[in-house]
């Protein structure tokens, strides 16, 4: 039986950590440096992101988030939902990834005023600090990441 991995990188050592999804719940430790492996915080996938869930996923989380908001019939979102997949993997634990549904999540994509779409948001510490609309290339993108890390 397949068992799906998730990476975890350590917030003390920046060691990236392969563990099986059903250990998770384990309080995991990172394999070079010992440090409890904050499961919740980073993952190398983006996480779904809801009208519910908003609050405690970005408001509440101590570090940078960046949210893609997309919808199903977006052809530009279709476009960069796989750079977006890469972002999560390759800055997995310097920055969470999520993903709002603004078809499905009306109060959050109304509260940002979420008028076309993909659009990129950036929170730093809870707070708003950047938004790119627009399928932009990865370039463009990275610069405005490596500006809020």
């Amino acid at each position: 039986m397949y068992q799906e991995n998730v990476i975890i990188r350590c917030r003390n050592c920046g060691t990236k950590n392969r563990l099986p999804s059903n250990r998770l719940q384990e309080k995991p430790r990172c394999g070079k440096c010992r440090a409890l492996l904050a499961i919740n915080d980073f993952t190398d996938r983006p996480v779904p992101i809801t009208d519910h869930t908003f609050n405690d996923e970005v408001i509440s989380h101590p570090g940078v988030v960046l949210i893609d908001c997309w919808a199903p019939w977006c052809g530009p979102c279709r476009i960069i939902s796989p750079l977006v997949e890469q972002l999560a993997s390759e800055y997995a634990g310097r920055l969470k990834v999520g993903k709002l549904n603004v078809d499905e999540n009306p109060l959050i994509a109304s509260q940002y005023a979420i008028q076309g779409i993909p659009t990129l948001l950036l929170f730093k510490d809870g707070q708003l600090v950047d938004r790119l609309v627009g399928a932009l290339p990865r370039p463009e993108i990275e610069r405005h990441l490596t500006s809020v890390l």
